[in-house]
């Protein structure tokens, strides 16, 4: 998930800051293809802690187009695209086919944006990072006992700990709506950590941010060219996106389609995609949230 926007949303110290952007690990992911209008950042989740080539959980686009618009997108994990070299699957295969420049790569043929910076994060990070700021606050509109992903909560709004607050990113198979329903409870976590991270309690503690520095850091990876002042933009864009272009939804021509040999995906069509990353790209798209 994208709990890094904690670490870099705070107005750390200097020495702070230096050994936090000392802590962050690089890899090979950006295509180097001609650059799209504004400023792009693909951010993945993944259990990368785990070792080796996983696929995504969960994918977030964020833009900053160049009239000053910001905006959140959510990639369904589910959502058919065609993968250079490797045909048409899920997207959320291509980390595990090609590593971080084939999602890379997939991700700009579907949209047609070029990504700028790239993002991973360990599932474990959400745990810690949760943790290291004490709690966040959830809400949901059912009760759920949900023994796959071990979210357990009541309907309403709940101060939950790092335990809960991974089970709440990670939980799709008691929602009806499956993929759609989860990146939804994904965009409320980011909304709901940056609020908490920004608030006094999180602020004015030298040893919660050292907490939180060091916790945000541990399963974070980024493209090489990629640091903690570009980290502190996405932070920007993430906490203004919701006020300012928009959080949106991503054109989707079937949310229950049967394929042949990854059961059911989310289909897209193409022409549709591709004019809606373009108004993203230029700024001319609908503020509309989501949900």
């Amino acid at each position: 998930m994208v709990l890094f926007v904690v670490v870099i949303a705070l107005a750390w110290p200097v020495g702070l800051g230096l050994w936090a952007n000392s802590k962050i690990a690089h890899t090979d992911a950006l295509s180097g293809a001609a650059d799209t209008p504004g400023e792009t950042y693909l951010l993945a989740g993944a259990d990368i802690e785990q070792g080796g080539a996983q696929r995504t959980d969960t994918l977030m686009l964020l833009h900053k187009a160049p009239n000053g618009k910001q905006y959140l997108v959510s990639i369904p994990r589910d959502t058919l695209a065609e993968i250079p070299e490797h045909g048409t699957h899920k997207i959320n295969a291509a980390y595990s086919m090609g590593g971080a420049p084939l999602l890379v790569g997939t991700v700009e043929k579907l949209t047609g944006l070029t990504i700028d910076h790239f993002v991973v994060i360990g599932f474990s990070g959400v745990e810690d990072v949760v943790n290291a700021i004490g709690t966040v606050n959830l809400c949901i509109d059912r009760d759920v006992d949900d023994e796959r992903s071990g979210l357990k909560m009541a309907k309403g709004c709940h101060d939950v700990g790092g335990e809960q607050a991974l089970a709440f990113v990670r939980a799709r198979y008691f929602d009806p709506t499956a993929d759609i329903g989860r990146q939804q409870r994904q965009q409320q976590f980011v909304s709901a950590l940056m609020k908490r991270a920004s608030s006094p309690g999180v602020l004015l503690n030298p040893l919660t941010q050292v907490n939180l520095a060091s916790a945000g850091t541990k399963a974070l990876v980024t493209d090489h060219d990629t640091g903690l002042i570009d980290l502190a933009s996405a932070a920007l864009v993430m906490r203004a996106a919701p006020n300012s272009g928009g959080v949106l939804a991503m054109p989707i021509e079937d949310p229950n389609f049967k394929t042949k040999h990854s059961g059911v995906a989310i289909k897209v069509n193409d022409e549709d995609v591709r004019a809606f990353f373009s108004s993203i790209a230029d700024g001319s798209a609908e503020s509309k949230p989501e949900g």
